[in-house]
């Protein structure tokens, strides 16, 4: 099997009205609304698919799922900047359809309906705190930590066993627009979180 590690940060919008209660339910708990929207941006700060560097590669995520986390059934597509050459395309989709282990393994198990692969310009941008994502086409999103009692600090869940970080900032979408794959979202005002990856199956 092909090694891989990625290590970077995501910025996810969903389209719970409080903080994602599969945080800390590890996905046990249903979404607020009942069913689950949400969209992604990645920043691939360094990581390689075997021979493959995808340092600089920016990565988006669409998902949506019709209830509990962990029921699976998820449809989900993904984004890679249009600048990745063909070779880190095909390792960030075998690393997002969790065909190669390790981290992302659950991808495959849990998502029922794979959309496919588009290759556009993504950015992956600070503003201060907060991390402005734009996937062309398809997501205009920025997403705010929330600030805590302790000045200068953002309110963090920390030592999680969440599969996709143990520390995540808790956040909230100033805007978040997705469209695209028939789906028309305005997510703004609702739970974000903001947190670093350090993934791979090695």
């Amino acid at each position: 099997m092909e090694k891989w590690t990625l290590k970077g940060e995501m910025a996810l919008s969903c389209s719970c009205t409080v903080f994602c209660p599969c945080v800390l339910s590890l996905g046990d708990h249903p979404p607020t609304e009942e069913r689950c929207q949400t969209w992604a941006g990645i920043r691939i700060d360094d990581g390689h698919f075997d021979a493959v560097d995808l340092a600089g590669i920016n990565v988006g995520l669409m998902m949506d799922l019709p209830g509990i986390m962990s029921r699976g059934n998820w449809t989900a597509a993904l984004f890679v900047d249009d600048k990745a050459p063909i070779q880190a395309v095909k390792g960030l989709t075998r690393i997002f359809t969790g065909r190669v282990g390790g981290s992302t393994h659950l991808l495959s198990i849990l998502v029922g309906s794979f959309l496919g692969v588009r290759q556009v310009p993504i950015s992956y941008e600070m503003q201060g705190e907060t991390r402005i994502v734009r996937i062309e086409k398809y997501v205009d999103g920025a997403i705010t930590p929330i600030r805590g009692k302790e000045t200068g600090k953002n309110v963090t869940i920390r030592n999680s066993e969440y599969w996709i970080s143990p520390d995540i900032i808790v956040a909230r979408a100033d805007k978040s627009r997705f469209r695209g794959f028939g789906r028309n979202w305005n997510l703004a005002g609702r739970s974000a979180e903001i947190c670093k990856l350090d993934w791979g199956n090695e």
